[in-house]
């Protein structure tokens, strides 16, 4: 299983950014997929998350700013960002779970499966 992160880098508070992650294609198939982040010295918290059949779920702290999304053809799962904050400042990463996620989870618990990451700077 590969999940391989993009995108990321520096912004201006009020900007965009759009992430990418690429999962290998059984992975992307079968399983949930969400996005979480991590700030140093914080714990990892789930950002948005999408179902096999294409629910999303987000945290109220992004909700109405970011939105997840995946293209089939190139097993591609994104994260657009909108209207960015310095709180959303982090790294970001893309997970893989095994279903079921009904609704998409931002659980930890729900991923096995973990990108290295890709740093979002605002400010």
């Amino acid at each position: 299983v590969q999940l391989v992160e993009s995108g990321g880098g520096s912004v201006q508070v009020g900007g965009s950014l759009r992430i990418s992650c690429t999962v290998s294609r059984h992975t992307y198939n079968r399983g949930c997929l969400g996005w979480f982040r991590q700030s140093p010295g914080e714990e990892r918290e789930g950002v948005a998350a999408i179902d096999t059949v294409g629910n999303k779920k987000y945290a109220d702290s992004v909700k109405g700013r970011f939105s997840i999304s995946k293209d089939n053809a190139k097993n591609t799962l994104y994260l657009q960002m909108d209207r960015l904050k310095p709180d959303d400042t982090a790294m970001y990463y893309c997970a893989a779970g095994p279903p079921p996620c009904t609704g998409g989870s931002l659980l930890m618990s729900a991923y096995n499966n973990w990108g290295q990451g890709t740093q979002v700077t605002v400010s």
